[in-house]
């Protein structure tokens, strides 16, 4: 007898354009070999839409515009370049490229996958932040898959 398929719970704060940009990001992640942790917290306190690592343990950070008035009223991508080896953004179809910075590489996206556009420039991380970064991209992944096999399992644990 097969397990039933866990199923992550919605988050509440994106746009149905947002939730199929982040799916089709995270398919492309997927063929590319990297796997991604979606909504993930920062050292820094910030959140960014996904973070991936790959075999060899670089980062990826993936952040994710659904509108122009998204992409030019938030700023704090700019930070995310702190937390990973690469940058990109993912965007649906119809979002007007040319605007995104050209330090960054560039996803379209939609429900069904990405293309990649723009590869990112590569900047690793400093060895002290790559560790730190990747024990808190394995801790979110596992108490996410543990608090959706056993949520009273995580009592009194931070991620």
């Amino acid at each position: 007898m097969s397990e039933p398929a866990l199923v992550m719970p919605i988050d509440g704060r994106q746009s149905e354009m947002a939730r199929a940009i982040q799916r089709g990001a995270l398919r492309y992640l997927g063929a590319r070999g990297l796997v991604g942790v979606p909504e993930f917290s920062l050292a820094s306190g910030r959140r960014a839409d996904i973070a991936a690592i790959d075999m060899r343990g670089e980062v990826w950070v993936v952040e994710i515009k659904s509108s122009v008035i998204d992409f030019r009223t938030d700023r704090k991508w700019t930070d995310y370049r702190f937390h990973c080896d690469r940058l990109f953004f993912a965007v649906g179809p119809d979002f007007p490229l040319d605007i995104l910075p050209e330090d960054t590489g560039i996803m379209v996206a939609d429900q069904f996958g990405a293309g990649l556009i723009r590869e990112a420039p590569h900047h690793p991380m400093p060895g002290a932040t790559r560790k730190a970064l990747t024990l808190r991209l394995a801790r979110t992944a596992a108490g996410r898959l543990m608090g959706l096999m056993d949520p009273e399992a995580l009592r009194g644990i931070e991620l």
